[in-house]
Parts: structure tokens; C-alpha cells; sequence
């Protein structure tokens, strides 16, 4: 029996991890992946400060101790100062996969002009797939949508758990050797 996948839902927000406001990237994560994933899976969920060292901690942690096979993180991708989530990621990723971001942003600036100064990336640590995502649930959605058909053979290809999804919800495609 294949293993429950896990799957590590990080929202990347001083205002919500200081409680300033709820956490919306979150639920928005976990809802998109309730729709689309039928494998049986745990989520292990973080709210953290915009700060680089927490990131990247919390990001080694999701992958290396708790073992996720797929973590989404939500917010500070933007080009404000404190926006630091993709040089965290490529600082723990041994490789990036440009292909996500161009195409989470190609699909988000059919929606809204401003989505070119969005700097999402994906990479991959160990058996693990990092994907940045924006920090308003609607983008989150699109950025999903636009990329999460790549995502079970990506996971497949490096070893993590099997996903199957839900066909109606989105189309994949699998190396026949996988």
C-alpha cells in the first residue's frame, strides 16, 4: 500500500503570524489540494514571519524531519523589501524549476497586470517539491491551477509519494516509466 503523502502549508505573513488578521493563503492551500488530490494525505501546517532565516528553517524542517512530499508556500513573493521567500527557497533548494513560476505567472497576468512583478519559483529538496505561491487566495488558485498537472509526475520522478488526482479537477500527464 502506496504511503499517505504529506503535504507542508506554509503562509509567509508578519501581520498573520502576529495575529493581526486570519490566515486566508492557508485554508486556500488546503482547500485547492482537498478538491484535486484523491491519495490519502496529512497537511502540516506553519504560519511564519517574513523573515529569511525562518523560512528557510521552516522549510528544511517541512522536508527533512517531518518529510513532506510536497510543500506550497504562500506570500512574500512580491518586490517589496520584506518579501523574501524566493531567495529562501533557492537558498535550500539543490535545484530550481523555472518552468512553474513562468507559468504561474503567465496564467496570473491573463487576470491582473501586476502579476509581473510576482517572483514565484519552485524547487526541490531531497524527495521534495517547494512551490511559492502568492499570498491572495483567488492567485493562489490560478498559480494551482496553471501548474499542479505536472506536479504527481514531478513527485513520481523524484521519489515522493504517488498522487493521484481527481481528472475532472486536473489533467496530468505521467512518464510512462513512472
Amino acid at each position: 500500500m502506496p504511503r499517505r503523502a504529506r503535504f507542508g502549508l506554509v503562509t509567509v505573513s508578519d501581520r498573520a503570524h502576529r495575529g493581526d488578521y486570519e490566515d486566508l493563503s492557508g485554508p486556500a492551500m488546503e482547500r485547492y489540494l482537498e478538491a484535486v488530490v484523491r491519495s490519502p494525505h496529512d497537511f502540516h501546517r506553519r504560519v511564519i514571519a517574513d523573515e529569511r532565516p525562518a523560512i528557510e528553517a521552516t522549510l528544511i524542517e517541512l522536508a527533512d524531519e517531518v518529510g513532506c512530499d510536497l510543500v506550497l508556500t504562500s506570500g512574500g513573493t512580491g518586490p517589496a523589501a520584506r518579501d523574501v521567500t524566493p531567495e529562501a527557497t533557492a537558498a535550500v533548494c539543490s535545484r530550481l524549476l523555472p518552468g512553474f513560476g513562468e507559468e504561474m505567472r503567465r496564467a496570473s497576468l491573463a487576470q491582473v497586470p501586476t502579476a509581473v512583478l510576482s517572483r514565484q519559483l519552485a524547487g526541490l529538496r531531497g524527495r521534495c517539491l517547494v512551490i511559492n505561491l502568492p499570498g491572495k487566495p483567488r492567485a493562489i488558485r490560478t498559480c494551482l491551477d496553471a501548474v499542479f498537472g505536472a506536479v504527481p509526475d514531478c513527485l513520481d520522478l523524484i521519489g515522493a509519494a504517488r498522487l493521484e488526482v481527481d481528472p475532472e479537477q486536473v489533467r496530468t500527464y505521467r512518464h510512462p516509466s513512472t
